[in-house]
């Protein structure tokens, strides 16, 4: 473990939710925003000291709720030296299709690459379903040029040509613009006299081209990268302005990072220019946060289950490290290739409502009913029954403790009406039993997501432990143990502000990648190292450009713990369409040593290991080059959010105690009766603290379900353990 100040947890101190402790300047702060709820963390490296802050989202302008969430605990934006932010605007704008009016000029003959794409269609087994692009058929222009694939120029581009196609674009009310030539990643030539020629006339800075966005053969997927962050700039570029706005007039001089869907930070220029790479800020963040905390706890195969209010998001952890997809769709039709965490997602947070369909069936989201008017128990307008809903009439959640500060008491009696109404009636069932059918239709999607990123790609269940955070995470947990096989889960101490403190630790990175297409055999060995070495350069520049005073992460030191540079090559047998991932490590003394025989053997060790066995005798096809450079930043103490730490925060001389914990008992449904469950302050558990089944575990941002047949154990970090009795 790794840390800025000292790491001896009898001189460290907890988290807290008053941020009381935060006296020092060059705080760190990690924000994550959710459809629902507004997550900070705070550390403040002087003291030691960490906070937490849980505020409503605020749909109609994010930045609002970010500002807010800061403002809970820090008074002075002054004191701030760093604020690292995973967005959902990006996602949200995708999904919700409310990216800016854009436009394309492409090659002659290819303007609807974006509607053919792979000649997929919505639903494999039928006929039913359309597919718009997010640039209409109007705004995607053509113009005549020419590059061969060999980067061979054969019709060099018109600039005139180039400009009057973007004015006509301006005419149509296109805000931005992408540049899209085929076979561009061989030759950006063309591709570059065209932006030139855009940029004269266009009005503002929405202008990129595909050899800029995504240098990759496949001209679908590059197509359509480039597309979306065209789609998405003008929306994420005013999102960050108004968020840099409100932080400087609040006295922020710092810097501010963004989360990248591959795990990685970078700074708001590089942000607004590739928005794309947001496209999953927020859920990296929390997987980033939870490979971390599992593998101090001692468990580095771990299933990350960040369940909000609007969604529930998987991801696999596998021996620490997590899954990197080389291209993600975000919904049908919209293709993002760029590294990206390997995350599962369906609609089934605690908003989420719950029907029963037209056949009879009861359904659990997508749509959820989000922070505003939020579940029916809130009280402000919703009277269809939500998964939160179901929790607080079966006495899983305490009404009259909510988190998240936005309402005194939950309503009780409205969340009854909303599920009796809704689902009981149609079912034939009583509000009670309506609201178990709920929680345990959710457990069964939670389930087979869970299934989606384990099973399914070859993992035993039995070998991970769930790491359930979010809001609602750990009320589910125990159920999720037990319909999937895992060994155990994991809850941290703070798991409603998970993804943020998985902002404050996220590395600095930068990925490139550059188009090869070429036979193994017949290789140009020393032209790929220079490129290999020209990229690696080329990320270590963006580092130092980035990490200014504050940018380190804990401590506040600048610089990096240290920076590394991964090297991996897209491979495939001739005449395969997919590839696999073939890392290539260099030699201990730093030499790149790329040599065919050296390539080869790095194919067939991932080969064999992806597929079980080789092809002998077939050729070896190389189609891409990959580089990531990441500046490892500090990670955060966890030690400072122990058992011990706590105490020693609390001035209480004799420690924590079990006894002391409990604060009461309360009546919960489960496996079909009620029990009497006591109930316990989460955050005064010591260590060792042993827990059995049916009780409660509360705190300030979520609350921890024991369930019949489990126990719970606090570890030495302050993570509760729980796992089957006996």
């Amino acid at each position: 473990m790794t840390g800025g100040a000292a790491t001896d947890p009898a001189a460290a101190a907890a988290a807290d939710s008053s941020g009381a402790g935060l006296t020092g300047s060059g705080l760190l702060v990690g924000v994550d925003v959710g459809g629902t709820f507004t997550d900070v963390f705070f550390y403040d490296p002087a003291s030691g000291r960490s906070a937490v802050a849980k505020v409503p989202s605020t749909r109609g302008d994010q930045s609002v709720g970010f500002l807010e969430g800061i403002g809970a605990r820090v008074d002075d934006l002054a004191r701030v030296a760093t604020v690292v932010h995973g967005t959902t605007v990006g996602t949200n704008a995708l999904l919700e299709r409310k990216g800016a009016r854009s436009g394309l000029i492409t090659t002659a003959g290819f303007r609807d690459v974006l509607e053919m794409r792979r000649r997929d269609r919505p639903r494999t087994w039928g006929l039913v379903g359309s597919f718009e692009p997010v640039i209409p058929r109007d705004l995607r222009l053509e113009v005549a040029e020419r590059t061969l694939a060999d980067g061979t120029v054969r019709r060099p581009v018109d600039p005139a040509e180039v400009a009057a196609a973007a004015r006509t674009l301006l005419e149509r009310g296109a805000e931005s613009v992408s540049i899209v030539f085929v076979n561009a990643y061989a030759n950006p030539a063309n591709e570059a006299a065209a932006l030139e020629a855009v940029r004269a006339v266009w009005p503002n800075a929405y202008v990129a081209a595909s050899s800029q966005i995504l240098p990759e053969i496949r001209e679908f997927e590059r197509a359509s990268t480039t597309s979306l962050n065209a789609y998405l700039q003008p929306v994420v570029a005013r999102y960050l302005e108004r968020l840099e706005g409100g932080l400087g007039a609040g006295g922020f001089s710092g810097e501010t990072l963004i989360v990248q869907s591959n795990g990685g930070v970078m700074s708001v220029e590089t942000a607004r220019a590739r928005p794309i790479r947001t496209a999953l800020s927020g859920p990296a963040a929390g997987v980033i946060a939870g490979a971390h905390i599992a593998a101090s706890a001692g468990f580095p195969n771990v299933i990350t289950c960040d369940m909000g209010g609007t969604s529930f998001d998987v991801s696999l952890v596998a021996d620490g490290e997590s899954v990197l997809a080389p291209e993600t769709s975000i919904d049908f039709g919209l293709v993002v290739r760029a590294p990206m965490i390997e995350i599962a997602t369906i609609g089934a947070g605690g908003g989420s409502i719950a029907r029963v369909d037209r056949g009879g069936l009861l359904q659990i989201g997508p749509e959820s009913a989000g922070s505003d008017p939020g579940p029916a128990c809130y009280g402000l307008g919703n009277e269809r029954p939500t998964v939160t809903d179901a929790n607080v009439l079966l006495g899983r959640i305490d009404a009259a403790r909510p988190i998240g500060g936005k309402l005194a008491r939950l309503d009780t009696a409205a969340a009854e009406r909303a599920i009796a109404t809704h689902v009981g009636a149609p079912l034939g069932l009583d509000a009670v039993a309506a609201a178990e059918a709920i929680v345990r239709v959710a457990n069964a999607r939670m389930a087979g997501a869970i299934r989606l990123v384990s099973i399914e790609r070859g993992h035993d269940p039995k070998a991970f432990v769930a790491m359930p955070f979010g809001g609602g995470g750990s009320l589910h947990a125990g159920a999720l143990i037990r319909e999937v096989g895992l060994a155990k889960a994991l809850v941290p101490p703070y798991p409603g502000v998970t993804s943020a403190l998985g902002c404050v630790i996220a590395d600095m990175r930068h990925d490139f990648v550059h188009t090869l297409n070429g036979l193994a055999d017949s290789l140009d060995t020393a032209a790929v190292e220079a490129e290999m070495t020209r990229t690696a350069e080329a990320g270590r520049a963006l580092l130092d450009r980035s990490a200014g005073p504050g940018g380190a992460g804990i401590g506040g030191g600048g610089g990096f713990e240290r920076v590394d540079t991964v090297y991996e090559f897209d491979m495939s047998y001739l005449g395969q369409t997919h590839t696999v991932a073939v890392p290539f490590a260099p030699q201990p003394d730093g030499r790149i040593d790329l040599t065919r025989e050296r390539l080869a053997a790095a194919f067939e060790a991932a080969y064999h290991k992806a597929y079980g066995s080789l092809l002998d005798g077939v050729a070896m096809r190389v189609l891409n080059l990959r580089t990531s450079v990441i500046g490892r930043r500090p990670k955060f103490p966890l030690e400072r959010l122990s058992p011990t730490a706590r105490a020693a925060g609390a001035d209480r001389a004799g420690g924590l105690t079990t006894d002391a914990a409990r604060i009461g008992t309360r009546r919960v449904y489960a496996d079909g009766r009620w029990h009497d469950a006591p109930v316990y302050a989460r955050l005064d558990l010591p260590e060792a603290a042993h827990i059995p089944g049916p009780a409660i575990l509360e705190q300030p941002d979520t609350t921890i379900f024991v369930d019949p047949g489990l126990h719970a154990t606090v570890d030495r970090l302050g993570n509760v353990i729980l796992e089957p009795a006996g």
